[in-house]
């Protein structure tokens, strides 16, 4: 019998050791977990083959448009690194196959071929890679598309959201007969030389980013988000944490206003007080697809009851079904309401900048982290071809940031003739 030597970061053994539907890695850059799962795939591919199995290895993204979108040459670099897999599989410029017939890649983006992926016959094995983005709707479909007997799922990501479907599916709650590791770049001992010198200058020159890039932490700041600076501004100066609520001052719950049903935008409130010439923010909530009355209740059961909600123009629109709005019903509820107008044409970077310039005086409770990662995620849809900006990214964190915009656009600064009692000294902690 012919024996072969094959070399794997040690925390990635367990992993591939005994039974297991799942199976997967998760962390920073140069942990080496994309290359040891794709020259793993080869090697699985390569015994379902000496034991007689015929079917598919799919290699999925959730985008994937192209196949120089896929993990192919990842593949391709690993069977040729190894020479018994080398002469196993037939590899061309577009596709990978046993030379026996039994083994075959296909290659898919999951965002709009989950229908197709469920036609593919005998899947042996799924490997998702990248899988930060993929929804919890395609996990929901992609995991009974995975049915032949004894066959498998892996995963490997970069986590940047806690609120993710990947981390909610595979790290807050690990499905049963699953293998999943952490690994970062000191767990690869074939991390090179040239990605030391990469890692030493963002530690360097981009500590906010360090810590997701290379450590595999969440993202607090995305890279050209619109409040990244700011926001690490306000942690240095430590303006987030606890924050006092002033019994003497108006409560607001300002809002951006969402909808009902799975597909509706997110309603976001964020809870203010202007005191003088700071802005305390008190606490955050989001949630999608939940009715009026909903949000009217989490106010209540928060202490909120008594707020002034502050609504963006659209507050004072018609439901398309019910003859009602979100200011008649938040009336009706006993809540104070004011309306903000209508700031016409470009109205999204108008609460930008004008959140921006009253940053400096923004402080932020513990509660509202939810909050803060939708700000530090916030930022400008680029054109590539034509490298321009194409104004906010409409999504997951667009309605936190919206209704925080909108804080900013309704503070109106006291005149100077106003006592500006505490303002010397911040909030008590």
């Amino acid at each position: 019998m012919t024996t072969a030597t094959i070399e794997l970061p040690p925390k990635l053994l367990p992993v591939f050791t005994g039974e297991a539907r799942y199976r997967g890695a998760y962390g920073g850059r140069g942990s080496g977990k994309t290359r040891s799962f794709a020259l793993m795939t080869a090697i699985h591919g390569y015994r379902c083959g000496m034991a007689g199995k015929s079917g598919q290895i799919l290699s999925a993204r959730e985008f994937m448009n192209a196949l120089d979108e896929s993990s192919l040459e990842e593949i391709k670099s690993a069977i040729v690194s190894v020479p018994f897999l080398s002469e196993y599989y037939e590899v061309g410029e577009k596709f990978i196959r046993s030379k026996d017939g039994r083994i075959k890649y296909t290659f898919s983006g999951l965002r709009h071929n989950l229908d197709s992926i469920k036609s593919k016959a005998r899947i042996l094995l799924c490997w998702v890679d990248e899988a930060e983005p993929v929804s919890d709707t395609a996990w929901g479909k992609l995991a009974p598309t995975i049915r032949e007997h004894e066959s498998e799922i892996w995963v490997t990501w970069n986590p940047e959201r806690k609120n993710s479907a990947t981390h909610k599916r595979f790290r807050d709650s690990s499905p049963e007969r699953s293998k999943i590791v952490r690994l970062n770049w000191q767990d690869n001992p074939f991390f090179p030389e040239v990605l030391e010198d990469e890692r030493q200058e963002d530690m360097k020159k981009r500590p906010d980013q360090y810590a997701h890039i290379w450590e595999g932490d969440f993202v607090t700041t995305m890279e050209g988000a619109y409040y990244a600076s700011s926001i690490n501004t306000a942690r240095n100066e430590n303006r987030i944490g606890r924050v006092s609520v002033d019994p003497l001052m108006t409560k607001r719950a300002v809002w951006d206003i969402g909808g009902t049903g799975s597909k509706a935008d997110a309603c976001a409130i964020w809870i203010v007080q202007y005191i003088g010439r700071e802005i305390r923010f008190l606490d955050y909530y989001e949630a999608v697809g939940q009715p009026l009355s909903t949000h009217v209740s989490w106010l209540r059961s928060n202490g909120y009851e008594d707020s002034l909600c502050v609504l963006p123009h659209d507050g004072v629109t018609h439901d398309r079904v019910h003859d009602v709005t979100y200011e008649s019903e938040l009336r009706k509820a006993g809540f104070s309401v004011q309306v903000v107008k209508n700031q016409g044409k470009g109205a999204a970077m108008q609460r930008v900048n004008a959140a921006r310039k009253l940053f400096p005086s923004m402080w932020f409770s513990e509660k509202c982290q939810a909050g803060l990662d939708a700000l530090g995620w916030y930022h400008e849809k680029k054109d590539e071809k034509r490298d321009i900006g194409l104004g906010p990214n409409h999504d997951w964190s667009s309605h936190g940031a919206d209704a925080f915009g909108l804080v900013a656009v309704a503070y109106e600064p006291p005149s100077s003739t106003e006592i500006n009692v505490g303002w010397d000294a911040p909030p008590s902690y």
